[in-house]
């Protein structure tokens, strides 16, 4: 019961990886705003409050509590709509779990442009503005005095750490929710908020067609590592009180196995006091990168 009366917003937690954070978080004894469009693996189609409150009444069945949200998180309305609906239901908010997404894969010369907005939106934006709506709430509360214990749990992938092939719009939009993290994490620690980011490895229907071709499920009393609630418990962990001095980190999450990430610091310099000629360029830069780590290869590459 590690988030027990913690109010916590999930995001896209109608199947996959956000309904194995909802109901793990309800177990640890948090109150849970369910949000899902119930849209097909792609974005498309009839939205549906099906899968939202399909979970909402499995918490309830559990003895938890929850609400199912129909909110388009990204839209600026829907978004502080959301967050409007988590303090009017529970009476405040501590945790939000930004997950949605979708999937649109191309190679970068066959991607269209509506279909990298369309992945940007979800994502990078649908990620933004809950981020923002439940900053200014949090913003409020330290400014009446009533400093929050708060938390942001981002959605990254390992295609946004380190790039996959055929998804050069979702590497780029979960690059971005990257750098969003580590701006968000130094901007809103001043109200008591951490902000972190996952990169998940999991089967949902995102990555069934991933999965299924390079892996067979286990057997029945085997440890199933892709499964995603293998994912949930460092997000319900990082949700947690016991995480509240942890902000601005990345961590990779598969099975049972839980990595930070290092990403970006600056490596072998050189300085050379005055403006470079570009010949001499060539044999500065190649002793850099001789003194420097080998970057890790795309996925798919």
């Amino acid at each position: 019961m590690i988030c027990k009366d913690r109010v916590v917003i999930v995001t896209g937690a109608g199947r996959g990886l956000g309904r194995a954070h909802a109901l793990e978080f309800a177990r640890q004894g948090a109150k849970v705003v369910v949000n899902d469009l119930g849209v097909s693996r792609d974005g498309s189609g009839d939205q549906t409050e099906g899968p939202a409150a399909e979970v909402v009444a499995e918490i309830r069945a559990m003895g938890g509590e929850a609400v199912a949200s129909p909110h388009d998180i990204a839209t600026d309305d829907g978004a502080k709509a959301l967050v409007q609906l988590a303090v009017e239901t529970f009476g405040r908010l501590d945790v939000l779990v930004n997950n949605a997404g979708f999937l649109r894969d191309r190679m970068l010369i066959n991607l269209g442009e509506d279909e990298w907005d369309a992945v940007m939106r979800v994502h990078l934006k649908g990620h933004f503005l809950p981020l923002k709506h439940a900053g200014q709430y949090w913003r409020a509360e330290s400014k009446a005095g009533r400093q929050p214990d708060a938390r942001i749990i981002n959605t990254s992938s390992g295609a946004g750490l380190l790039g996959s092939v055929g998804q050069g719009n979702y590497s780029a939009a979960k690059a971005g929710i990257v750098g969003l993290t580590l701006v968000a994490s130094a901007e809103l620690g001043r109200y008591g908020v951490t902000v972190n980011a996952i990169a998940p490895a999991a089967r949902t229907r995102m990555t069934e067609e991933v999965f299924a071709a390079t892996m067979a499920k286990p057997g029945e009393d085997e440890f199933d590592a892709m499964a995603p609630e293998n994912v949930s418990p460092t997000v319900v962990w990082l949700g947690s009180p016991l995480a509240a001095d942890v902000t601005g980190r990345v961590f990779e999450l598969e099975g049972g196995k839980i990595t930070v990430m290092e990403g970006f610091r600056h490596g072998p310099t050189v300085d050379k006091g005055e403006r470079w000629d570009p010949a001499d360029v060539d044999t500065a830069v190649r002793d850099l990168l001789a003194k420097s780590a080998t970057p890790e290869p795309v996925y798919g590459a």
